[in-house]
């Protein structure tokens, strides 16, 4: 892993010239007048290519980089950015900035974090490796290739594609604000994937695999990748409807991280101050099993919801969210901590302009001692869900339904492939029904969970 240290001559001046505008910046907005100000700049070069039944179909290089200012005078705040980052560009970014704060109105929450809030982490957390730089665009392609060919040289049944995909990114983020806090950092990350298409008999599937990581040494092989996509879309063969019933259902890992997408929602501190969850109002109090611990945590090396500090400066930390089934905190950044009279948890993100929202660190349900295997062999008759399809979920009511395919479960072992069905539940409801967890924590982005009983959804077909 390339590290903050062992950057190359020209990558410092680069790091310290964009440190030196983002302090510009704060600077001349001062000199304006503004009581605070903060300002994000974002550098990085980006790659993309897809290839279908060996030939490239697309390929995109592109760089971008762009800043952004924040300008608060007193409790009035407002934004602006721009791609321009000459001083004439940067001055007149802040100049916009100013003159649209003095027609905003005032709100009583705003402003930047206590000085006590500041400082970051220090050392190598992983978040970037010189490999994703030094991979050639024909050892991109190459690999994608190899996974599709992979997949497609399983089983004769899978004789289409959707096609394969390799995608890489490096970037430069920098942050400084009126306070004296200026701080930067290196990413990377890169990703293979592979859609094989399979056909026997009247019945057509599609599944995927995919692979990322900071580092393309971390990536799975090409071979894998394709490997793994052809074993799950085989299983799809043959799919049928289940009678409408209500049955244990068990969420794969892959699939079982999306409730925990559903959680964050809920503890997003925006939503919670807006009453827009099903969880405001509910600190403290028992939410889910015993079995059910959920930790956010934006410190752990080389994974991708790792940061020195947040979007607002503020140390990334480790927030147990659900601890043994009681919602425990909220996920906060100043201005929702602000608004429900609590501290912020370094949970602060944002995009170039306009001010911070929440964001989750690397978010994950704890393992349990079971195998995946265990888990279903737990089951007497039920659902093992492999993809969700649509969006119905409303995490303000916690009302859950989305299409679901799987396998059905029949006296523990996988029987037969499901699809055309829906699960229905609440999120309250699965919370408190999670019967076990089992130990196949593995993290593929920043939000991750093991496999996952529910003792009962109803489960809609034929």
């Amino acid at each position: 892993m390339s590290t903050a240290g062992k950057l190359t001559g020209a990558a410092l001046l680069e790091r310290s010239r964009l440190e030196e505008i983002a302090a510009d910046a704060v600077r001349l907005a001062r000199e304006a007048g503004a009581t605070d100000s903060e300002c994000t700049i974002a550098q990085g070069d980006e790659f993309s290519v897809s290839v279908r039944k060996g030939q490239v179909e697309q390929l995109k290089e592109a760089g971008s980089r762009g800043a952004g200012i924040r300008v608060l005078f007193g409790q009035r705040s407002a934004s602006a950015y721009t791609s321009d980052l000459t001083p004439e560009g940067i001055r007149l970014m802040v100049n916009g900035a100013v003159e649209m704060a003095a027609i905003t109105t005032d709100d009583p929450w705003a402003g930047l974090p206590d000085d006590s809030e500041y400082g970051k982490i220090e050392g190598d957390l992983g978040l970037f490796s010189d490999d994703v730089e030094r991979l050639t665009t024909e050892e991109k392609i190459r690999m994608a290739r190899e996974a599709e060919a992979s997949s497609l040289a399983v089983d004769p049944r899978i004789n289409n594609s959707e096609g394969a995909s390799f995608d890489s990114y490096t970037g430069l983020h920098v942050f400084a604000n009126s306070r004296g806090f200026v701080t930067s950092y290196r990413s990377s990350s890169c990703s293979l994937s592979t859609v094989p298409v399979a056909r026997e008999g009247g019945s057509m599937e599609r599944d995927f695999w995919a692979s990322a990581a900071r580092s393309s040494a971390r990536l799975e092989s090409p071979e894998y990748v394709g490997r793994k996509a052809a074993e799950r879309v085989l299983r799809r063969l043959g799919a049928r409807k289940v009678p409408t019933q209500k049955a244990p259902v068990i969420f794969e890992a892959r699939i079982a991280r999306s409730l925990l997408d559903h959680v964050f929602d809920a503890v997003n501190g925006g939503a919670v101050y807006r009453k827009a969850s099903f969880l405001a109002g509910k600190l403290g109090e028992k939410i889910a099993s015993d079995r059910v611990t959920i930790v956010d945590d934006g410190t752990m090396p080389g994974l991708f919801g790792t940061s020195p500090c947040d979007d607002e400066g503020v140390p990334s930390r480790r927030t147990v969210v659900v601890d043994r089934g009681v919602l425990s905190s909220y996920l906060l950044n100043t201005y929702s901590a602000r608004r429900l009279n609590l501290k912020t948890t370094g949970n602060a993100s944002r995009g170039l302009t306009g001010a911070a929202g929440v964001g989750h660190g690397n978010m994950f349900m704890q393992p349990g001692d079971l195998t995946a295997a265990d888990v279903i062999k737990s089951v007497r008759n039920g659902l093992y869900v492999t993809e969700l399809i649509g969006f119905g979920v409303n995490t303000a009511t916690g009302d859950y339904s989305r299409g679901a395919v799987g396998l059905w479960i029949e006296n523990g072992e996988l029987a037969f492939p499901v699809s055309e069905v829906t699960i229905a539940s609440t999120l309250q409801q699965m919370l408190a029904g999670i019967e076990a967890i089992a130990s196949d924590l593995e993290f593929r982005g920043s939000l991750a969970c093991p496999t996952i009983l529910i003792n009962e959804m109803t489960i809609s077909g034929q």
